[in-house]
């Protein structure tokens, strides 16, 4: 099997770094390339009105998802891996799933908070989601920072 294309979700927070090294890691071992997806949340909006807090809100978002797939591209650059970015809104466990089917990626590498007990029950897990329903193979890299909560 070949890991010629690579999808990377990412927030940008510190448990996805380690998942973002992996990916480009592994793409630069299989000569391919790695897209850095960010989701972003529709449903942190999806049911208010469009008030001017709600606007700061969705701004505030976009930005991180910029940041978060130019954090990406920075480290492929550095790695000599080709590397592109796709940021998108909606459900982000059912638009990770999406983005793998329909752009035919080899392999998901992705990140984990570590969360468990009742905190993992609660909040659901969106790598939980992606392991169990996705049509290609899923790395789950937890991090070192998740390892400290």
């Amino acid at each position: 099997m070949s890991f010629k294309k690579v999808l990377v979700p990412t927030d940008g927070s510190e448990f996805t770094k380690h998942a973002v090294d992996i990916a480009i890691e592994l793409a630069g071992l299989s000569g391919g390339r790695v897209t850095a997806l960010y989701v972003l949340d529709r449903t942190v909006y999806a049911n208010s009105p469009m008030d001017t807090a709600l606007v700061n809100v969705y701004d505030a978002l976009e930005k991180e998802g910029a940041s978060a797939t130019s954090y990406v591209m920075e480290r492929a650059g550095a790695a000599g891996v080709e590397a592109e970015e796709k940021r998108i809104e909606g459900v982000p466990a059912k638009a990770i799933l999406q983005e793998a089917e329909d752009g035919g990626y080899d392999v998901i590498v992705m990140g984990s908070l570590g969360r468990t007990g009742i905190s993992k029950l609660l909040m659901g897990s969106v790598a939980e989601k992606i392991v169990q329903n996705a049509k290609c193979p899923v790395m789950v890299a937890k991090s070192p920072a998740a390892a400290k909560e």
